[in-house]
């Protein structure tokens, strides 16, 4: 059969069908069928060990998967990666770089490695150094351009890192945990730019393991767990309102008398009702002097759906 019908027919920027990869008897990823679409800000979580990076290496033709079919960008990969790789920027694992040189020295290097000066992105030698100043303004690294990489600190090497995924003005940007080793101003930093690459049309694929960055970043997510694809979805849709009304009270007692059968749940302070009318329901509580200290529609967080759709190990199970 060929797989390729199966794709939807508006184009994915990432598309996956069966993708397998074994190592001997260990199995690290399993029949995942992924779909990026253009404009995706795409969170591909999962457990250490659950087999992201692995797939990660599939997709840029790092490592060849044992089974499946792999598209990049429309192009069928690793056979296409001459002709993809030039237009996707990727920061896989912890970035690589001469450390006795400068920042901007490296990005040259990287850049007259594989850049086409006569291809459809643009650029070549003329303007490379000032590509890679841009490059380094855009990760706040612009002072320390000329300091050797063997004085930067963890989280001024993922930034290089970041910078040289960006020399190339890329339609796709695969990154494997990119706020690795960043303080939390620098994460916030790299997520505002990642947001602007975004609106200038990059579709970005984003692996990850930190929930919050995803959750305030990703417009849609793939959950590995056990190197299975067990959820793959909008992120607006996973956090749909429930149809229940979640009730903050310190009268949580007299709350669930006064409710009954109309409580779904209570966990501490927090009281979950089935109430057609939540206007209705605070005035209900209200008037029988019960204190609400917050009342709205109950939404379940990614660690909510998460913990659904993943299976806890095996006491001394070891991740793979």
């Amino acid at each position: 059969m060929n797989s390729i019908s199966n794709r939807p027919e508006s184009g994915p920027v990432i598309w996956t069908s069966g993708l397998t990869k074994r190592y001997g008897s260990v199995t690290a990823v399993d029949r995942v069928d992924l779909g990026v679409q253009p404009g995706d800000i795409y969170g591909f979580l999962g457990a250490n060990g659950s087999g992201k990076t692995t797939t990660v290496r599939c997709l840029l033709g790092l490592v060849l998967a044992t089974s499946g079919e792999i598209d990049v960008l429309g192009r069928r990969m690793p056979k296409s990666g001459a002709d993809v790789l030039p237009r996707v920027g990727a920061l896989v694992e912890g970035p690589a770089a001469y450390s006795h040189l400068s920042g901007l020295a490296n990005l040259a290097l990287y850049d007259a490695s594989g850049r086409r000066p006569a291809g459809p992105l643009g650029g070549g030698r003329r303007d490379r150094r000032d590509r890679a100043r841009d490059a380094m303004e855009m990760v706040g690294l612009g002072s320390v351009g000329k300091r050797r990489v063997g004085a930067y600190s963890l989280g001024m090497r993922q930034r290089l890192g970041l910078a040289a995924a960006l020399m190339r003005r890329p339609e796709l940007l695969v990154l494997d945990e990119p706020t690795n080793g960043l303080d939390p101003q620098g994460i916030r930093e790299i997520r505002e730019l990642l947001l602007r690459l975004h609106s200038d049309g990059t579709t970005i694929f984003l692996s990850s393991h930190l929930l919050a960055e995803v959750e305030q970043l990703c417009t849609r997510i793939g959950l590995l767990d056990r190197g299975r694809l067990v959820l793959q979805e909008d992120l607006d849709v996973l956090r749909a309102p429930t149809g229940l009304t979640a009730v903050r009270t310190p009268d949580g007692n007299r709350a669930t008398e006064l409710l009954g059968t109309a409580v779904e749940s209570r966990d501490g302070d927090r009281v979950l009702v089935r109430a057609e009318d939540p206007a209705k329901l605070n005035a209900l509580l209200v008037g029988a002097g019960i204190r609400v200290v917050e009342l709205g529609p109950e939404r379940r967080s990614l660690e909510d759906v998460i913990a659904e759709r993943t299976s806890a190990r095996a006491e001394g199970e070891v991740p793979t």
